[in-house]
């Protein structure tokens, strides 16, 4: 189960909404979504969680560009959700490459071999390590995204189960972002 918010940021304090992500495809249709949310180009946080899996954050301040943490890039890659905050940008691939490797059907067939267990997937439908297209587990991105708001980077970094309502907390924003939950 996935839950997605939006917490701006305002002179008032903290306005959070649930937001819907059915409609969002890319991060750049997930930063439109938020800069909507903040007509004054104010932070927005759009705070994702799988349960108990991985969580993400996206920061977008005004017309920059977005920033990003995600908590296990393997948990969020295979999920449609993570898929979109896990860009190529962020996993230190060449944009170019992914889709030239998609294109191809390479699946260990080719020279009439058996389909075996040697394709690097582990057997739990997750590539290995070894693999050219492997994602990391553990965190990636911008660990310090939430350094001016209270929230550090080795807390960030710590931070499992409940990691939003601690990460809402830390912001003061723990009682609007119930209200959307």
């Amino acid at each position: 189960m996935y839950f997605a918010a939006l917490l701006a940021r305002t002179e008032d304090g903290w306005e959070a909404s649930d937001t819907e992500l059915d409609d969002v495809e890319t991060l750049s249709d997930l930063a439109d979504l938020a800069r909507e949310a903040s007509p004054d180009e104010d932070t927005v946080l759009v705070l994702i969680e799988q349960e108990d899996s991985w969580f993400g954050v996206v920061r977008i301040d005004g017309e920059e560009d977005p920033r990003i943490f995600v908590s296990d890039a393997s948990a969020a890659a295979r999920s449609s959700y993570g898929e979109i905050l896990l860009t190529d940008e962020l996993l230190g691939r060449d944009p170019g490459d992914a889709d030239d490797l998609d294109a191809l059907d390479l699946d260990g067939t080719e020279d009439g071999d058996d389909e075996t267990d040697d394709d690097g997937d582990d057997g739990d439908g997750v590539e290995s390590a070894g693999s050219a297209e492997a994602v990391p587990h553990g965190p990636v991105g911008d660990a310090g995204i939430l350094d001016d708001l209270g929230v550090g980077e080795k807390e960030l970094k710590s931070l499992s189960s409940d990691a939003l309502t601690e990460i809402a907390e830390s912001l003061g924003a723990s009682e609007v972002l119930e209200t959307v939950r």
